[in-house]
């Protein structure tokens, strides 16, 4: 595998920029690992353990080095899963492989029913489809408490409470938005607003993203194989609990991935996994 090649993309509303690490004389599909909110850095650990095939990473449109050049409010699915089309067919057409975390599971999963052609398989790692689980009613309004105090307070006490959602284990409270909680400053987060509202989770993807209905007719139907991954240590909180209810809804049993959420991290953004583990599963799904 070589150094990675940054190149940029221009698609409707952004520019898109991505890494190529080209690993000459693979026969293997290419493999794409994308995240949102997580632009490409957050998978370099990973990657590095995929030398002998291509691996592409990207920073999705309004996150890290991709622009929005649109003016829209928000970055919905469709958006992302269009972008990751338009990537796909200027790296060749494919079909890749993609692994995708968190939000990136759930912008995969929108790509795979609108493009299944360009997909070989998709591996979504705890994507959290809010719209999927038994208590959806009390998680998406949840999400939306979490907007609505970030508009009104800024990003620490809207990540106090994502925090609190992200981490809870078990159906979410319906008296969740009147709970108390902790000060931004017990997590380190700023206790001032600064009056920025340009946070990529918060402004532009947290609520698009959980509120999406996923088409379960087109992803059954597709021609993607599609495996859903789970945290080994995540049990019980929302994404792990929507992973699960994914696979249900696909007909399919999840697979259980070492570590937590950000299990293939290796210490990026504050989180540390297992990487060399987590590697170890998803190479097992992908040669299978």
């Amino acid at each position: 595998m070589t150094e990675p090649k940054t190149h940029t993309l221009e698609v409707p509303g952004g520019v898109l920029h991505y890494d190529v690490r080209e690993a000459e004389g693979s026969t293997a599909p290419t493999l794409l690992m994308i995240g949102s909110p997580m632009g490409a850095d957050g998978f370099a650990c990973l990657a590095g353990h995929f030398r002998d095939r291509t691996v592409v990473t990207y920073d999705p449109r309004g996150i890290g080095r991709s622009e929005r050049t649109g003016g829209a409010a928000e970055s919905t699915p469709e958006m992302h899963a269009d972008d990751l089309h338009r990537l796909i067919t200027e790296l060749g057409g494919g079909p890749v492989d993609i692994f995708a975390s968190s939000g990136g599971a759930v912008n995969g999963l929108v790509l795979v029913a609108g493009h299944p052609e360009q997909v070989r398989t998709l591996v979504a790692h705890e994507p959290p489809a809010a719209q999927a689980l038994p208590d959806r009613e009390q998680a998406l309004a949840a999400v939306a408490d979490i907007r609505r105090t970030y508009e009104q307070g800024g990003l620490g006490p809207a990540m106090v409470k994502f925090i609190a959602v992200s981490s809870l284990r078990g159906e979410i409270p319906a008296d969740f938005a009147d709970r108390p909680v902790q000060s931004p400053a017990e997590f380190g987060l700023p206790t001032e607003d600064d009056g920025s509202r340009d946070d990529p989770m918060f402004a532009q993807n947290l609520r698009t993203c959980t509120h999406h209905v996923h088409d379960f007719e087109a992803l059954r139907a597709a021609s993607t194989r599609i495996v859903i991954g789970v945290g080994a240590e995540s049990e019980g909180e929302m994404a792990h609990r929507a992973g699960v209810a994914v696979a249900e809804r696909l007909g399919t049993e999840p697979v259980t991935f070492p570590s937590h959420h950000g299990g293939f991290l290796d210490g990026e953004f504050g989180m540390k996994g297992d990487p060399e583990a987590f590697a170890v599963t998803l190479r097992q799904i992908l040669t299978e």
